[in-house]
């Protein structure tokens, strides 16, 4: 008994060594398991924070450290995680606005300031949900990082819009100042900084995935909705129409659109269904019954005095008139007289993808002595405006954000005539400069692109900048410029157009200080007439003066407006049924 009970013991004792062996096997397993993935998580950490800029590595790695370990080698998740981060920062922006102590009752310029910031990041979260629709609908790396050119256009846009935010609070103005510096400690600054990180990260994304060992081509995957310009609809076709253009606007867009009925006609004298250009887009059909295809608006002709908006839900939107000499929309909001926040000042605002304007003017009437005067606030990606006249001074045309097209267009204005943060291309138009206030200069264009791999700018391409007829008696006397940097990263491109010997030899003005620090971007190509001499141009470190064919093709329309391998640059304006060219205008 005695005998049997040491042998039970023995084999209780070494069962328990056993088990305790195998204990501490699976420990030191899942241990080096976590090790693994810690050490690959660290590794692609490094890979993604590489291209970052160095006061935004801690950042980086901090946010990026929060991807789940089963996730450690998919590039997706840390740019979804980066997402996220800018998404929450945005929210907590927009739930301060919302707050209590920000509802209070404030005077006219910090609500109105409170309000237009509250709308630009609105549409910033929207952006963020069209990047997470891209990562979330789509395993393969590669085809997402197909799509860098939508990607890093939304997380321009972001920062655009945040900009917005923060320039739309006055400094010289102590309550305006106060929630501004408040707002940027506890959001904005944060949501530069993380949608910097993964601007930088999308922009290296292509070498990340080389370094990684996922290069494997694949065929791109069709489930990418793009909801900003995706209607239900089929594949490409021969005509070249992108996926989302449903087959009743294919066939639409292969005729001439004025032979078919338009869904609302807006005429003054009562011809119409409305008589207000604005009363025809409140009729924009809501939810996803509408399935008629583009929605149509012709506007008879007249003088419409009314300031306009088209919702960003007003997706696809046709409006036309009888001519720009006929059909005009015009109001006369501003700044100086009434105290208005610039981007309120707008007669027409288009905030919906694939909008297109033909043959109707945009006009503010305020005068020279409105200072900060828009007359069109664009902010639709793959928006266009063919044939179309935009007319005021100061702060004409407001290209705020997004991908923007204008062809064959006459744009008149005096100082900063064309400014905003958005990829946008003038191409064979008419820039008017007309005359300004006696203590002010001319200037075409204010850029507001912040970082180096932000994709914005602004691109002229064979256009004519003529004076109107009341400057033309004193050209000579008043400087006009091609364009100040807005932001310390300003960013434009002026090629192939006529340059009269009135355009001041120095060809670009300062702005604050901004173009001391070699970081904004301005460069001339292929330009005629005796204006076009870069002899006499500024020294700045960032001017690079007359660059080559093959640098200048970068800002071409195939290149510049590009989008994801569906949605690319001549489809969505073959979609739209608006004239282009893709590459260079002049052999």
């Amino acid at each position: 008994m005695e005998k049997k009970g040491k042998i039970i013991v023995s084999v209780i004792v070494i069962s328990l060594i056993i088990a305790l062996g195998v204990a501490i096997g699976v420990i030191i397993s899942v241990k080096k398991k976590s090790e693994e993935l810690q050490n690959t998580k660290e590794r692609v950490t490094n890979l993604m924070c590489h291209n970052t800029e160095e006061e935004y590595q801690n950042l980086c790695h901090e946010v990026l450290r929060k991807v789940d370990d089963s996730s450690s080698n998919d590039p997706k998740a840390y740019i979804n995680t980066a997402v996220d981060e800018i998404r929450n920062a945005i929210n907590n922006a927009i739930n301060r606005l919302m707050s209590e102590e920000f509802s209070k009752e404030h005077d006219k310029g910090i609500n109105m300031a409170i309000d237009g910031c509250k709308e630009v990041m609105e549409s910033a979260l929207r952006s963020t949900d069209l990047i997470s629709d891209v990562l979330h609908n789509n395993n393969d790396i590669n085809f997402v990082q197909a799509q860098s050119p939508d990607l890093k256009n939304w997380l321009s846009s972001v920062i655009s819009y945040q900009q917005s935010c923060i320039d739309i609070f006055e400094d010289d103005k102590e309550g305006e100042l106060k929630i501004k510096e408040e707002l940027q400690k506890q959001s904005l600054d944060r949501v530069q900084k993380l949608s910097v990180i993964t601007l930088d990260i999308v922009a290296g994304l292509a070498k990340i995935v080389q370094d990684l060992g996922l290069n494997i081509e694949t065929k791109p995957s069709s489930s990418y909705s793009g909801r900003v310009l995706r209607e239900e609809g089929g594949d490409d076709d021969n005509e070249g129409f992108p996926d989302w253009i449903s087959s009743t606007d294919r066939i639409l867009l292969a005729k001439d659109v004025k032979l078919h009925v338009p869904n609302v006609v807006v005429a003054k004298d009562g011809s119409g269904n409305f008589k207000t250009v604005q009363g025809a887009i409140n009729s924009y059909p809501k939810g996803k019954n509408f399935q008629g295809g583009r929605f149509i608006i012709y506007v008879k002709g007249g003088i419409y005095k009314e300031n306009c908006t088209v919702p960003s839900y007003a997706m696809n939107i046709f409006m036309y008139g009888d001519g720009p000499t006929k059909t005009i929309i015009t109001a006369s909001m501003n700044n100086a007289t009434m105290g208005l926040k610039t981007m309120f000042t707008a007669t027409f605002v288009n905030k919906a993808g694939m909008f297109l304007a033909k043959d109707l003017r945009f006009e503010n009437a305020a005068g020279p002595q409105g200072h900060q005067a828009v007359a069109l606030r664009n902010v639709g990606d793959f928006s266009a405006f063919l044939n179309c006249h935009i007319h005021g001074y100061q702060d004409t045309l407001y290209v705020q954000a997004n991908r923007q097209f204008y062809r064959n267009c006459e744009i008149a204005g005096t100082v900063d005539f064309i400014f905003g943060t958005s990829l946008a291309l003038i191409q064979r138009s008419k820039l008017i400069v007309r005359k300004p206030l006696s203590t002010q200069f001319n200037i075409l264009t204010a850029d507001g692109t912040v970082y180096k791999n932000m994709t914005t700018g602004i691109v002229i391409q064979e256009c004519e900048i003529v004076p109107d007829p009341l400057f033309d008696r004193v050209k000579y006397q008043v400087k006009t410029y091609l364009g100040r940097p807005w932001k310390e990263g300003s960013r434009t491109i002026i090629m192939e157009s006529y340059l009269g010997d009135w355009i001041d030899p120095e060809g670009w003005a300062p702005h604050q200080g901004n173009e001391v620090n070699g970081t904004v971007d301005y460069c001339e190509y292929g330009n005629s007439g005796p204006g076009a001499s870069v002899q006499r141009r500024i020294k700045w470190k960032g001017y690079r003066g007359i660059i080559s064919k093959n640098e200048a093709k970068r800002f071409t329309l195939g290149e510049f407006l590009k989008g994801g391998p569906n949605n690319s640059a001549e489809k969505w304006l073959t979609a739209l049924g608006v004239p282009f060219e893709s590459g260079f205008l002049r052999p």
